[in-house]
């Protein structure tokens, strides 16, 4: 009982000294406003200590006005004053206000000259001449600054209840020209304009803008800067809207971490609930795209796509570059055992760009499919074609040899820029590899000098032309080798071919990137590239035979039988024969594919349901899907954003296999499993160059865990809005768009004044 006693004896103290120190602050602010340096109402209001009747502890302080003797709260004395004072509650106040204009001019005594002046008026007269003596009518009164009105408080007013209130004797000396150079300051403030006012906002709207802030910063991932918060610029911009200064602290510290959590419940909730999954990652092997950046290298994205369609951020890994099919395999098994524990069945495959490490796990684990990127396979048919085809290398060394001409003899390039300017309204070097061919990892360097060289091809033409490059041909034998060349319709012949196929495949690689097929499109996607690849050929009077052994050979790397598999029994693809039933496409495959529908099938299920499971295969092939419920899955609507006819409901094939499909109840199992799987790897791109300073070795732990979560916030908001572009690539075109725009002003507006 004595410790309890001893406690609140020691909590009553606390109380009463915080009650003391809160009296003695109020005391020295009402002190010093007195004197001229605080609020105006100060002068009315008066800090009072309230005591406990039994004890004598000081308990409260309370404000006491001056004038009526009312008591309150003295939490908030500027809210006391506007509610008591300026708003007329207080009678005494109001009564004795009067405003400066019922105020008459008051005489002023000067050796020199008696003129009637007001005493707000002149003080630099008043400084020159120290003897003049201003009269009032009346005891000279305070000054009340009120609102934007200025008061003189009536002589007859009632202000003794206020102690220690000084009288303002206005003298003519030194000593009050403070006071009437703050009286003059108030008038010029009634006849000047009112300034706008700052907006005042509440606690839930400051919050709610500082979260929605802090969640742009977070979001753009790196793309703004953390330093830009201490911008003077961006400080007076919050100070505008009447926000508070934003701390980087709280920014990387409290609110990171309370964002980071939410959207990670949210996340492993979404994950939890989804019957399986699939985990895609990217970023393993050497992107060759050429809006891919350096960064996508050594940052190995994860994410998990969801049977509903939709994809959910897991996270993102810094390896510093190319890393051994096992560490892959270690990075992808730990991340699969970190989201489903011992359920690793929910995960039914992987998707990768580094195909090397998903074949082992696929082998020790019957129940997954795991492919490789389609998006990655097409840009490596690229660099296959650049290995392997002479035509490639032809036009490679060509184009290399011509480049390093133009850009190192001086009297060529600047004729070559001469041109370029006339033609293209820009000069520039041609961009040559930094390395020699038959080295280059990827073809991306060489095909940008291709670019180059096809976009100045009338440039190059004229200046063989020229007159200066002749004379230069007399002498030198490179320049005339370069010069017979660019006049040689075999070399653009062939340039314009590579060009064309390579453009051709990576628009097809967009494409893919963008539309994010399923499995089951990928033998039409092989399909679609064939034809076209043929009629390159024949374009360009190009043999077939080692054209298509190419194309085979990184098929056949790419290929899996879930491929084949996919395309049977998603009911999105049955074919309608003679008889009106809607069939799976088996006659779309090879007697080897047909065999790897098998096989998948029997492996993706257990011994026991295999033979049952082929049972089912063999009715689906013979009886279909009813013809209603077909047509129902293969409505296609028009996507208003890029035009194309798409599925009006991409659920609805797994839906079937769910509901009008139950029948099947071992091949249903494998079905919805399969018809929902990714086809590549690429996700959402994001500028994260700063991962670059943070991540290798050197930095602290807790630098990689606050650059880990603004990720994880950032990829689960851009997979939330759908958002797969880069920002890069949009600054990048609305530039161009608005050069573009304003260039055909320009020539509009040159028409028009030469009409």
């Amino acid at each position: 009982m004595s410790m309890i006693n001893s406690i609140s004896t020691d909590a009553d103290e606390i109380a009463a000294r915080a009650v003391n120190k809160r009296y003695e602050g109020l005391v020295t602010v009402r002190t010093k406003a007195i004197k001229g340096k605080g609020a105006w109402y100060w002068a009315h209001l008066e800090p009072i200590l309230v005591k406990n009747t039994e004890t004598g502890v000081p308990k409260a302080v309370k404000l006491k006005c001056c004038l009526c003797n009312a008591v309150f709260s003295a939490s908030n004395p500027s809210r006391t004053a506007s509610e008591h004072l300026k708003r007329g509650t207080c009678s005494n106040f109001s009564s004795m206000l009067q405003p400066i204009s019922a105020i008459p001019p008051m005489p002023i005594s000067n050796n020199n000259n008696n003129v009637s002046l007001s005493p707000i008026m002149n003080n630099h007269r008043r400084k020159r001449n120290s003897s003049s003596v201003i009269a009032f009518p009346s005891p000279p009164p305070p000054m009340l600054n009120h609102g934007i009105n200025t008061y003189l408080v009536s002589g007859d007013g009632n202000n003794s209840n206020c102690s220690g209130q000084h009288h303002l004797v206005l003298s003519g000396g030194r000593e009050d020209l403070g006071a009437l150079a703050m009286l003059e300051d108030s008038v010029k403030k009634l006849k000047s304009p009112k300034a706008s006012p700052r907006p005042v906002l509440s606690k839930d709207q400051v919050d709610s803008a500082l979260d929605l802030l802090a969640n742009w910063f977070y979001e753009s991932c790196g793309s703004v800067s953390f330093s830009s918060l201490e911008h003077p610029k961006f400080k007076a911009f919050l100070n505008q809207v009447g926000l508070p200064a934003v701390s980087r602290k709280e920014l990387l510290g409290s609110r990171l971490d309370s964002k980071f959590e939410e959207v990670r419940i949210e996340s492993e909730a979404r994950i939890r609930d989804a019957l399986f999954f699939q985990v895609a990652c990217e970023g393993w092997k050497c992107s060759s795209s050429s809006y891919g950046t350096a960064m996508d290298e050594n940052l190995v994205k994860f994410t998990v796509n969801l049977p509903n369609g939709t994809c959910v951020f897991q996270k993102a890994v810094f390896t510093g570059g190319s890393v051994p099919s096992k560490y892959a395999e270690d990075i992808l098994w730990e991340m699969i055992t970190g989201i489903c524990g011992s359920a690793v069945q929910q995960c039914v495959g992987i998707v990768s760009d580094k195909a090397k490490a998903l074949r082992k796990l696929e082998a020790q684990n019957h129940w997954m499919v795991n492919l490789s990127c389609q998006f990655q396979g097409f840009l490596s048919l690229i660099k296959d074609f650049s290995r392997e085809l002479p035509l490639f290398k032809a036009v490679t060394n060509n184009c290399i040899k011509l480049a390093n001409y133009f850009n190192s003899n001086s009297e060529v390039r600047n004729g070559f820029h001469k041109y370029q300017l006339q033609v293209l309204d820009h000069a520039a070097l041609l961009r040559v590899p930094s390395s020699k061919c038959e080295n280059l990892k990827n073809f991306e360097p060489v095909f940008a000098l291709i670019e180059d060289i096809v976009h100045c091809a009338d440039v190059l033409h004229l200046v063989v032309l020229d007159d200066s490059y002749k004379r230069v041909c007399v002498d030198d034998p490179v320049a005339r080798e370069v010069g017979g060349m660019i006049q040689d319709d075999v070399f653009w012949n062939e340039l314009q071919a590579v060009y064309s196929l390579v453009k051709l495949i990576k628009e097809m690689a967009e494409e893919i990137e963008s539309e994010r097929p399923l499995i089951g499109q990928c033998l039409s996607l092989w399909q679609d590239l064939r034809a076209k690849v043929k009629e390159w050929c024949m374009k360009f009077s190009i043999g077939e035979g080692p054209v298509e052994k190419i194309v085979d050979k990184r098929f056949k790397k790419n290929y899996h039988p879930a491929w084949s598999t996919a395309l049977i029994l998603d009911p999105l693809y049955l074919i309608r024969d003679t008889n009106g039933k809607y069939l799976p496409p088996f006659k779309c495959l090879t007697h080897e594919q047909e065999k790897d529908v098998d096989k998948l099938i029997t492996r993706l299920v257990s011994r026991e349901e295999a033979h049952i499971a082929l049972m089912e295969l063999m009715k689906w092939r013979s009886e279909g899907l009813d013809p209603l419920y077909a047509q129902a899955v293969q409505v296609k609507r028009q996507d208003p954003v890029t035009g194309k006819m798409k599925v009006a409901n991409p659920q609805s094939s797994r839906l079937v296999w769910e509901t009008c499909l139950s029948e099947f109840k071992s091949l249903g199992k494998v079905a919805v499993r399969l018809i929902f799987l990714h086809a590549t790897s690429s996700g959402f791109k994001c500028n994260w160059s700063f991962m670059r300073r943070i991540c290798p070795q050197g930095h602290s732990r807790m630098g990689i865990d606050r650059a880990q979560k603004m990720i994880f916030i950032a990829a689960h908001a851009k997979l939330g809005r759908r958002d797969f572009s880069n920002e890069e690539e949009k600054d990048a075109e609305m530039l161009a768009m608005t050069s573009s725009e304003d260039d055909t002003l320009n020539e509009v507006f040159a028409e028009a004044s030469s009409v």
